[in-house]
């Protein structure tokens, strides 16, 4: 690739990152910019601006994206109640077009003649990353190292960093030997043992949730309130997006709640271990179906759920800014205006389960389904034409075969 003379990289100020922050310098011989972004991974990310000065970098983004993140990108996807392959709630893909969609906007504001990023060429997230980058910026240029250069392992990584005096943490010491990812909605864990399916996950992997049975003995009981098939507020308290979930985080980890251990299917063919915990994720998921299943019409609700695997699918394979997912968005959205209410819910060592549910758009009518007298309000000698009338087609094709 000719005329690189400035690249925006996407920077966690991590081993691979800082790699490629000197590789990208010394192969293309140009300016680098780092852009870190906030989106509630849990580390101090202004350690990422220390380390970018100390290889020379002049231009460093650091921001805080949480509050977008949740607004326009994991809120609408729970509105949708995406599940990708019936299990995972999607929480490393919801995040990437939001980065694309900064790297990119960075890269213009600063003349930037490329953009780059950390992906693996045998992942997902290269394909996000760069499927988004695309759509927003069709000319944008995208440099991805790990499918050009050889440092292929984390040996040859650290021989790189002596040779260039980049200062990394180079012994595992008490370091996690897994490769994760985080986030306000999740974090992922992959590598290591995970990649023997038939082995458990070790104990001391997961980081963000109690173990089920050491969860407390007593149920919690939270009510979360719904407006336009959001959350806005728990127990009665009104909050801002990134500080709900991360409370429904908290309350959730400390139940057990929202561990996942996954084979699935990548975009790139190959299938692929992971474990998850999403605390907060599982809770939204149950309470906005329990909601919906008070507020949306049956078919609406039928529709929706026939959707919702090829809007998962959108998702996971970074289709995020596609034609067809804001067509689906507009849809979705639209079936939201009379989700409100509120659901009350129990946690307890790993579960969650809904114990009520209101609102005042509600379509439950109790004087028609109510088993006591129903003065009227149905007329159940009807159901026998209703019967009659959908048995025709199989009545008709009963007697074509002689029955």
């Amino acid at each position: 690739m000719t005329g690189i003379r400035k690249v925006v990289l996407a920077y966690s100020g991590g081993l691979d990152t800082s790699v490629i922050a000197k590789w990208l310098q010394q192969t293309y011989d140009c300016e680098v910019v780092t852009f870190t972004a906030d989106i509630g991974q849990g580390e101090e990310v202004e350690l990422a601006r220390a380390k970018a000065e100390a290889m020379g970098i002049k231009e460093i983004h650091i921001e805080d994206l949480r509050e977008e993140f949740v607004r326009d990108f994991v809120n609408p996807m729970f509105r949708a109640n995406a599940l990708y392959e019936g299990e995972y709630l999607l929480g490393t893909a919801i995040a990437r077009p939001l980065i694309a969609k900064r790297l990119v906007e960075i890269a213009k504001e600063t003349g930037a003649d490329a953009i780059s990023h950390g992906a693996t060429g045998k992942g997902n997230d290269q394909v996000r990353f760069e499927l988004g980058a695309y759509a927003l910026s069709p000319s944008v240029k995208v440099i991805a190292p790990w499918r050009e250069w050889d440092l292929t392992s984390r040996d040859r990584l650290l021989a790189y960093c002596d040779e260039h005096g980049i200062s990394v943490e180079k012994k595992i010491g008490n370091k996690s030997p897994y490769s994760m990812d985080a986030n306000l909605l999740h974090i992922s864990y992959e590598g290591d043992i995970l990649e023997d399916p038939a082995r458990e996950p070790e104990a001391s992997m997961w980081l963000w949730t109690v173990a089920p049975e050491a969860a407390p003995d007593t149920p919690v009981y939270i009510e979360l309130t719904y407006a336009k098939g959001d959350i806005t507020a728990i127990d009665g308290e009104a909050m801002s997006p990134a500080t709900l979930l991360a409370a429904l985080n908290k309350i959730g980890g400390a139940n057990g709640i929202g561990r996942a251990d996954i084979v699935e299917n990548r975009y790139v063919g190959m299938k692929a271990r992971g474990c998850y915990e999403t605390p907060g994720g599982t809770i939204m998921l149950k309470a906005h179906r329990a909601i919906e299943s008070l507020t949306l019409d049956r078919e609406l609700a039928h529709l929706k759920d026939e959707l919702m695997p090829r809007y998962a699918s959108l998702i996971y394979n970074g289709y995020w800014w596609s034609p067809e997912r804001v067509a689906l968005q507009g849809l979705i959205d639209a079936s939201q205006t009379q989700v409100n209410g509120k659901v009350r819910l129990k946690l307890y060592k790993g579960n969650v389960t809904v114990v009520g549910r209101e609102s005042e758009d509600s379509l439950y009518d109790e004087k028609t389904v109510t088993f006591e007298d129903d003065a009227g309000s149905y007329d159940q000698a009807d159901a026998g034409g209703f019967i009659k009338l959908n048995a025709l087609r199989l009545r008709i094709a009963a007697l074509k075969r002689g029955k």
